[in-house]
C-alpha cells in the first residue's frame, strides 16, 4: 500500500514516514501543500496523512481541491483540538482525524482504518478461500497454518485481497507497492506474484492476460 505524507514539520514527516515504512507501506512524502496537492492529485495514494497547517496552501484548501476530482482516504493531522475544527476537516472531506501529539501506534491503526474502510471491510481480517489475511498484524494463514510473506508480498496479497473477484492491473499493482524513490525493474510485479502464487497456491489468482490479476474468493 502506498501512502502519501504531507507535512512541514521535517523531524515529524520523517518520523511518520520512517514508522510507515516499517509497517510494510511504501511512502511519498511532500512538506508543503502545493507539492502535496501536486502528488496527491497526480497518484493514485491508499490514504493521505495531511497537515493542517501547511506553507503553500493550508491542508484544508488542499483537501477541499482534492476532492473534486478524488475519493482517496485522508486523515488529518492537527494541532487544533476544538471540536470546531474537527467539523470543519470533517465536513471538508477528511476521513478521520487526529490531534498532535498522537501515538505512532494509534497513527497506525487509524491508517488502517480508513484504507480498510474505503475497500468496504469492517474488520482487520479478510478471508479469501482457506486464507485468513490480518490486515493489522500483517500475517496470513491458510487452515490456520502461517505463511510467511516478504513486506512486498504482503502488499500486493492485501491490494489484491481488498478488490478481490476484481481484476486488479500491473500498473496499479506496480504504483502501490513502490515509492516514488524506489528505481525498480518493472517485471518485478510478475516476480513477485510468482513468489506469493507458490506460498498461498496458485489457483487463487488468476492471471488476465494484458489486463492484470485476480484473487478468487
Amino acid at each position: 500500500m502506498r501512502i502519501l505524507v504531507v507535512e512541514d514539520d521535517p523531524i515529524l514527516l520523517d518520523s511518520v514516514a520512517q514508522s510507515l515504512r516499517e509497517a510494510g507501506y511504501a511512502v511519498d512524502e511532500a512538506n508543503n501543500g502545493s507539492d502535496g496537492f501536486f502528488k496527491a492529485n497526480t497518484w493514485d495514494y491508499d490514504a493521505i496523512l495531511l497537515d493542517w497547517m501547511l506553507p503553500e496552501m493550508n491542508g484544508i484548501e488542499l483537501l477541499r481541491k482534492l476532492r473534486i476530482k478524488k475519493s482517496t482516504p485522508v486523515l488529518l493531522l492537527t494541532a487544533r483540538d476544538a471540536v470546531s475544527d474537527r467539523v470543519i476537516g470533517l465536513d471538508q472531506g477528511a476521513d478521520d482525524y487526529l490531534v498532535k501529539p498522537y501515538s505512532l501506534i494509534e497513527l497506525l491503526a487509524r491508517v488502517r482504518s480508513i484504507i480498510r474502510r474505503s475497500a468496504g471491510h469492517g474488520t482487520n481480517q479478510v478471508a479469501v478461500g482457506p486464507l485468513v489475511i490480518d490486515l493489522g498484524s500483517k500475517t496470513i494463514t491458510s487452515d490456520g497454518i502461517p505463511i510467511v510473506l516478504t513486506a512486498r508480498e504482503f502488499a500486493i496479497l492485501e491490494l489484491l485481497a481488498l478488490h478481490r473477484n476484481k481484476v486488479v492491473s500491473r500498473t496499479t499493482i506496480y504504483d502501490h507497492i513502490f515509492d516514488e524513490d524506489d528505481d525498480s525493474l518493472s517485471n518485478l510485479v510478475d516476480v513477485h506474484v510468482s513468489n506469493l502464487r507458490k506460498k498461498i497456491g496458485k489457483e487463487l489468482i488468476e492471471t488476465r492476460r494484458g489486463q492484470g490479476y485476480i484473487l478468487h474468493g
